[in-house]
């Protein structure tokens, strides 16, 4: 005897979507906090910030502080074109899906290859933070015996078990359903924003100096470029943190009244992480127990938290930190699944059959998130054999993310310029008049990170001096990733899969 499901419930979301050329499978259940916190949880200050500060310190100085509001106005820039697209097209898979229906097929899907790579690398780099983390909290943490820093042989390969593990949970809790991840995020997500209130307050409790510390520019130092070259890399730390806000936009077809919805929680999840993280900043700079002792740029924010809550109150501390890993695992996880799912409905991906297949009941593409999963393991492998090579490809997947974004925002710009972007329906989110001006900013910022991002510094792409050729190791595997689309995207085509759900677009 079989069982035949009830068709899926329809409403003013569902109707909308068919108007975009897709039958609604996935179930929509994210209401506003929840978009947020895919946002927002991407980005985790406490988890990113806990983890970089000491690089960014180590060539500005207090003066990187500077960086920080500097990123995040350019990235402001960026998020403001996308929460006009998101608000046209409330699609999975947004950074493709809006690549693709203003420039053509072809830069859509270099969008999304390049954006569903970056996620793989992205979601094996954060779950490797727990190294980081959990031995302090425990040693029985250290499953593999001896030294715990991740530079170390142990340490590396105690850091690929316990990322492994969590990116097996965090493939778990995909599968069964949108609904539970987005319980478990928000929960993950309330704790971080606390701790972080927390830390804030006290950092600035126990201030040692005033906020003019930040104007002290004497250790911008470590650049062959000199000073400018320094704070140009030390703002690669807020650079590598800043990402991801865009998440809120990948879960359109689980949100709840997305034209409305992901626009504003694509903006807030930037703005709230942007001033959260720039509090963290200035009070650990004056609340610092020494500027130029070194331990600042070796230790970085774990040193001052120490130095300030004590022993207790700093494993609190690292419990929230590990809760936000755990969370922003979840959501990168998430994020690239939803992108492989859209640009496999279309026929775009090599086994988009599979790929493109959601569970009727729990409403999930569960095949994308397993794809991502075993991925991201199989890359934790590389930590082992080789550090510096795992933390080359952490800096690289950065580049490929700004270069998704430029190919997001490049073509928006082109569309304005031939005046074939058109006017936003009336009550839903558009720049207006400020529509050209800040999508130009936003290109010309866009590029320029780009060019300091992949710039092939030592000092970032081999800070020990033992590998020479990992400092053009981001135009080279830059490149090796574009010859690679070439050629999945020929095997997708040879096997013309079209799902019956999807209308897909020409080329422009």
């Amino acid at each position: 005897m079989t069982t035949t499901l009830p068709p899926p419930k329809t409403g003013p979301d569902d109707a909308d979507l068919h108007g975009l050329g897709y039958q609604p499978t996935l179930h929509r259940k994210l209401g506003r906090y929840a978009s947020f916190a895919a946002g927002f949880s991407f980005v985790s200050i406490l988890t990113t910030i806990f983890q970089l500060f000491g690089f960014g310190y180590s060539f500005g100085g207090p003066a990187f502080f500077w960086t920080w509001p500097l990123v995040l106005g350019g990235q402001l820039l960026v998020a403001l074109v996308f929460a006009e697209l998101a608000a046209r097209y409330p699609l999975s898979g947004a950074v493709y899906q809006w690549s693709r229906r203003v420039g053509g097929e072809l830069v859509g899907w270099f969008a999304g290859w390049f954006m569903a790579l970056a996620q793989v690398v992205t979601a094996a780099a954060a779950a490797i933070a727990l190294q980081v983390v959990l031995p302090q909290l425990w040693g029985g943490f250290q499953v593999v015996g001896g030294d715990p820093a991740l530079t170390s042989v142990t340490g590396a390969t105690n850091a690929v078990v316990l990322g492994a593990l969590l990116l097996v949970v965090t493939t778990v809790i995909n599968s069964i359903g949108v609904g539970i991840m987005a319980r478990i995020n928000s929960i993950g997500v309330t704790c971080e924003i606390i701790g972080v209130i927390a830390v804030v307050l006290a950092l600035a409790t126990a201030a040692r100096r005033g906020p003019a510390v930040v104007a002290d520019t004497s250790v911008l130092t470590g650049s062959d470029l000199g000073a400018v070259g320094a704070f140009l890399v030390s703002g690669l730390m807020a650079a590598y943190v800043m990402v991801g806000f865009n998440s809120a936009g990948e879960l359109s077809e689980e949100t709840r009244d997305p034209r409305r919805t992901a626009p504003r929680t694509i903006l807030s999840a930037l703005l709230v992480s942007g001033v959260g993280g720039a509090l963290m900043l200035l009070t650990a700079l004056m609340a610092a127990p020494s500027l130029t002792d070194g331990r600042l740029a070796t230790e970085g924010l774990p040193y001052v938290m120490t130095a300030v809550l004590g022993t207790f109150w700093g494993k609190v501390l690292l419990v929230d930190v590990a809760i936000a890993v755990v969370v922003c695992t979840l959501a990168i996880q998430t994020a690239g699944s939803r992108l492989v799912y859209s640009m496999a409905r279309d026929g775009q991906l090599p086994a988009a059959a599979h790929l493109s297949r959601v569970d009727p009941g729990r409403g999930t593409p569960v095949w994308p998130s397993v794809v991502i999963g075993v991925l991201a393991v199989a890359l934790l492998a590389v930590n082992i054999g080789n550090a510096a090579l795992f933390t080359t490809l952490s800096s690289v997947c950065i580049v490929m993310i700004y270069l998704a974004y430029l190919l997001v925002s490049v073509p928006t710009l082109v569309a304005r310029l031939r005046g074939q972007y058109g006017t936003a329906e009336p009550g839903l989110f558009s720049l207006g008049r400020w529509g050209l001006p800040v999508n130009v900013a936003a290109v010309l910022y866009g590029g320029a990170m780009v060019v300091n991002l992949g710039w092939p510094r030592a000092e970032v792409y081999d800070p020990s001096g033992e590998y020479p050729w990992l400092r053009f190791s981001a135009p080279a595997l830059v490149l090796a990733v574009l010859v690679l689309g070439l050629l999945a995207r020929a095997v997708a085509r040879r096997s013309a899969v079209r799902m019956p759900s999807a209308v897909v677009p020409q080329e422009a």
